[in-house]
């Protein structure tokens, strides 16, 4: 068996003349004759253009390189060379190419169902795609997605073991505790009609640890919650999972912020720099919730002295009300660019849909000077 020497994102120029071993899959062919094969291989980290051409390469296997197909699992040993016809500015390692001197088929594939390609991927639907996942996680995006997901969770255990945090497991069979949403449930063999639920979180086992005097303590467990799906909540998740003892909110902020900041510098090379902060009071009151995008602007602003001094009735009437959080007010947001950009019908969409939320509607003026 041919074992590998590189992966197919690993060769460059410096390379040139040397032999080299690759494995993976066919991710294209192109057969120019009966004596030239190119096909692109393919693995987790890229491509490389392989040649099976009979002025280089055995005649037996120029042969079975016309033979392969889209999705074909092969080794291949050969010579790495400077690519003739130009460098191909789209690949990495479009400066070389590598002339087949022996080949092994691992496995040959049936036609597939899908193609592992991030552009067809667009124009199937979700439940093809996952109904052929073994083939839909090959595409370059959800390799992607799964190296970024073992990034993080490397540097999570690094970073918090530099500071002195314990990863311990928690248990997954529990009793049944009050939570924000209903338990999955697991049939008990031994005791006969008794169940044991899966955890939403490990909150009072990271207590008990509290308790016990692990201090610090983190995890990243799987949490499982029998609710219906929405676009930021499944039944089956990932998060990490951490609690500290003999500290304060500052403590708190440090950690996490710092951690947030050199997650993304590590993984993305992004330099988020320092993370603003602000009070729940700000928050609320700048941008109506306490998780603002700060991207969107439109920031909030109180108007409640101009509403004073206007005959329209909904302003008043608005700041008659008394609640136990004070006095009523009125406020506005203003949107950059809206004397364009919104017609009547967006407002008064706009005006209907805040109504769902308990509001009596949305008020809007242009101003044009």
């Amino acid at each position: 068996m041919l074992k590998r020497t590189h992966h197919c994102n690993e060769l460059r120029t410096a390379h040139e003349g040397e032999t080299t071993i690759l494995a993976g899959w066919v991710n294209t062919y192109r057969e120019h004759s009966k004596s030239l094969v190119f096909i692109d291989l393919r693995d987790r980290h890229g491509l490389t253009q392989i040649v099976f051409d009979l002025a280089d390469s055995p005649a037996e296997i120029v042969d079975v390189a016309q033979g392969l197909r889209r999705e074909d699992v092969i080794a291949i040993r050969g010579l790495v060379r400077k690519r003739g016809g130009g460098a191909n500015p789209k690949l990495d390692t479009g400066e070389i190419e590598v002339v087949a001197a022996e080949l092994e088929v691992l496995n040959k594939a049936e036609t597939p169902p899908i193609l592992p390609d991030d552009q067809e991927a667009e124009k199937m639907g979700e439940e093809v795609r996952l109904r052929n996942r073994y083939i839909d996680l090959r595409r370059p995006k959800m390799q992607r997605i799964l190296e970024t997901r073992s990034k993080v969770a490397q540097f999570t255990r690094a970073y918090f073991h530099q500071r002195d945090f314990l990863e311990i497991e928690t248990p997954l069979l529990i009793k049944s505790t009050p939570e924000g949403a209903r338990d999955f449930v697991v049939p008990s063999r031994l005791e006969a009609g008794s169940w044991y639920a899966l955890p939403q979180s490990p909150q009072l086992f990271k207590q008990i640890l509290m308790i016990a005097g692990c201090d610090r303590y983190i995890q990243i467990p799987k949490c499982l919650r029998d609710e219906d799906p929405r676009a930021d909540r499944q039944a089956e998740f990932t998060q990490i999972d951490l609690e500290m003892s003999f500290i304060d909110q500052e403590d708190v902020l440090e950690t996490m912020g710092g951690f947030a900041t050199e997650l993304w510098k590590e993984t993305l090379g992004v330099d988020i720099g320092e993370i603003p902060r602000m009070t729940w009071h700000e928050a609320m009151e700048t941008y109506g919730i306490d998780r603002p995008d700060l991207r969107f602007g439109l920031e909030i602003s109180d108007i409640s002295d101009l509403a004073a001094k206007t005959d329209f009735k909904v302003f008043t009437g608005a700041m008659e009300k008394t609640s136990p959080m004070g006095s009523g007010v009125v406020k506005a947001f203003r949107v950059p660019g809206g004397v364009e950009k919104l017609t009547r019908k967006m407002t008064d969409g706009y005006s209907e849909w805040v109504k769902t939320f308990g509001a009596g509607g949305v008020p809007t003026t242009k101003c044009t000077g």
